[in-house]
């Protein structure tokens, strides 16, 4: 757990660690902080394969006392004048009474041993404010086996803004533990549409 004043220096560390434009990703999430506390983060690092390319995608999410900020920056192709490398980098603030649904799942081992507090093998974060959606469609039916008209398609239309997940062979077991404690603090935030201080760990 880290104390509110050392959370800046925390998430700082935790991007030099990962060793990607770690400059560029603070000064991207920090932009759209501004001036509030950090309460909680998760880094996200997570290699892309394009062919016989590795391209490196970094997911930071921060939660201050009003909003979630999530970050996202991306390797781009060097097709820039003289072939230089590139990144894309965003940010985007969603106010924690904006969002909808904050969903964890958690992969235990050896369900039939478990204790309460005992870590995850592999964490899904799942967050929905309504900015996307994905609709799944699939051919429409009657209750007439014989029939053979055309029904049209029917589907959903599932909210798909942000999933993370962390498992503890690729990511290892303390970043799972923060992803667990992340969607905890930011289930019970948005619960209350805010928050003051950070909870669990």
């Amino acid at each position: 757990m880290h104390a509110s004043g050392d959370t800046r220096q925390a998430l700082r560390a935790d991007l030099a660690s990962c060793g990607y434009f770690p400059e560029l990703v603070e000064d991207t999430v920090l932009l759209a902080v501004g001036a509030e506390e950090v309460i909680d983060f998760v880094v996200h690092h997570e290699p892309t394969f394009n062919h016989d390319e590795v391209r490196r995608h970094l997911t930071v999410l921060v939660l201050t006392p009003t909003r979630l900020v999530v970050g996202h920056t991306d390797e781009q192709p060097a097709d820039t004048p003289g072939g230089a490398p590139a990144a894309a980098t965003s940010a985007e603030s969603i106010g924690l009474a904006a969002v909808h649904t904050v969903a964890l799942t958690r992969v235990i081992t050896q369900p039939e041993k478990y204790h309460q507090g005992d870590p995850a093998y592999e964490a899904w974060l799942s967050v929905a404010w309504g900015a996307m959606h994905r609709v799944e469609l699939e051919p429409a039916g009657c209750a007439d086996p014989t029939c053979e008209a055309d029904h049209g398609y029917t589907g959903t239309m599932v909210p798909d803004d942000l999933v993370v997940r962390m498992s503890v062979a690729a990511d290892g077991a303390e970043r799972v533990g923060g992803l667990v404690g992340f969607a905890t603090t930011l289930q019970q935030a948005t619960g209350r549409g805010s928050v003051s201080t950070r909870i669990g760990g």
